[in-house]
C-alpha cells in the first residue's frame, strides 16, 4: 500500500519506505523522510482462527518514532487507526472508568481505581526538550474501556510523566464502527506533553480481556480468518504539519 505524505505548506521530501511481510508477524511498515523515521508493527495471537466465526485474541503493537539525524522528532498529534472488518470489539456488560475519576492518580492508583475497566497495558518513552538537551521520560500506559460517546465505545488512556514535572494524563480515544473494508476506527488525539516540549519515541501496547457478563463468556477483542489476511491502516499527524498517511499492514492468518 503506498504511503503519501502532505504538509500544511508545499515542501519537497525525499522519502524512504519499506514494508516487509514475515511469516508469524505482522507486517512491519517503516516510513523515513529528512525529518522523521516512523516504525510501526504489530502482531497478535493465536494465529489459526475461525472462517466465519469470531474467537478471542490477544493483540500486541508498536510506534517507534527517531529523527534520522538525532534529536528530537516532530511531537505527534494524532493517529488514526482503521481495523479489518475481520475484527470484532465487544464491551457488552464491561464496566467503565471516566477519565475524570483518574486524571489525578498514579499509574498504580488509576489501575487499583478501575481496575475491573482494564482492557490493556503498554508504555510510553518521550524525549522533552530542555535547555539542557533533550532528555527522556517515560510512563506505564493504561487502557480502560471508556463510557459510551455517541453511541461509539471508547477507550481511556493513562499515564503519567515526571520531567520536568510530575503531569498526569487521562484522555479519551473514540472508536467508530464503519461501514467498508474496516470495520472500525479509532482516534487518538495526543495531549501535549510536558506542556508542548515532548516528543513521543516509542509506544507499545498489549490489548485483550476475557470477561463474563450476562452468563455469557465474552472477548473484549476477537477475530476470525475469512480471507487469511488482516489488514489495519493509519494515518499520522505532527507538530510540525507533516501527514504521513496509508501506513498499512498486513497480517496472514490460517483458518481452523
Amino acid at each position: 500500500m503506498p504511503h503519501r505524505l502532505r504538509r500544511a505548506l508545499p515542501f519537497f521530501l525525499t522519502i524512504f519506505v519499506c514494508a516487509a511481510l514475515a511469516e508469524g508477524a505482522l507486517g512491519a511498515a517503516m516510513v523515513e523522510t529528512r525529518e522523521i523515521r516512523l516504525r510501526l508493527n504489530a502482531d497478535f495471537q493465536p494465529l489459526n482462527l475461525p472462517r466465519k466465526s469470531f474467537a478471542p485474541v490477544r493483540f500486541e503493537g508498536y510506534l517507534d518514532i527517531a529523527r534520522p539525524g538525532g534529536g528530537a522528532p516532530p511531537a505527534l498529534r494524532q493517529v488514526v487507526m482503521d481495523f479489518d472488518r475481520d475484527g470484532r470489539l465487544d464491551v457488552a456488560g464491561l464496566p467503565t472508568c471516566a477519565p475524570e475519576r483518574i486524571a489525578a492518580a498514579s499509574v498504580e492508583e488509576a489501575r487499583a481505581i478501575c481496575k475491573s475497566a482494564i482492557v490493556g497495558t503498554g508504555r510510553l518513552e518521550a524525549l522533552v526538550s530542555l535547555p539542557g538537551g533533550p532528555v527522556p521520560t517515560s510512563s506505564a500506559l493504561t487502557l480502560f474501556n471508556g463510557p459510551r460517546e455517541e453511541g461509539h465505545p471508547t477507550v481511556v488512556v493513562h499515564a503519567r510523566i515526571d520531567v520536568p514535572a510530575t503531569q498526569t494524563y487521562a484522555f479519551l480515544v473514540p472508536i467508530e464502527k464503519r461501514p467498508g473494508e474496516f470495520r472500525y476506527r479509532a482516534t487518538v488525539n495526543l495531549p501535549e506533553l510536558a506542556g508542548g516540549l515532548a516528543s513521543i519515541t516509542h509506544i507499545n501496547v498489549k490489548i485483550g480481556r476475557r470477561y463474563a457478563a450476562g452468563g455469557v463468556q465474552r472477548s473484549y477483542v476477537a477475530a476470525r480468518c475469512s480471507d487469511h489476511i488482516l489488514r489495519s491502516h493509519g494515518i499520522f499527524t505532527f507538530a510540525n504539519g507533516l501527514v504521513i498517511e496509508g501506513v498499512g499492514l498486513e497480517k496472514y492468518c490460517a483458518q481452523r
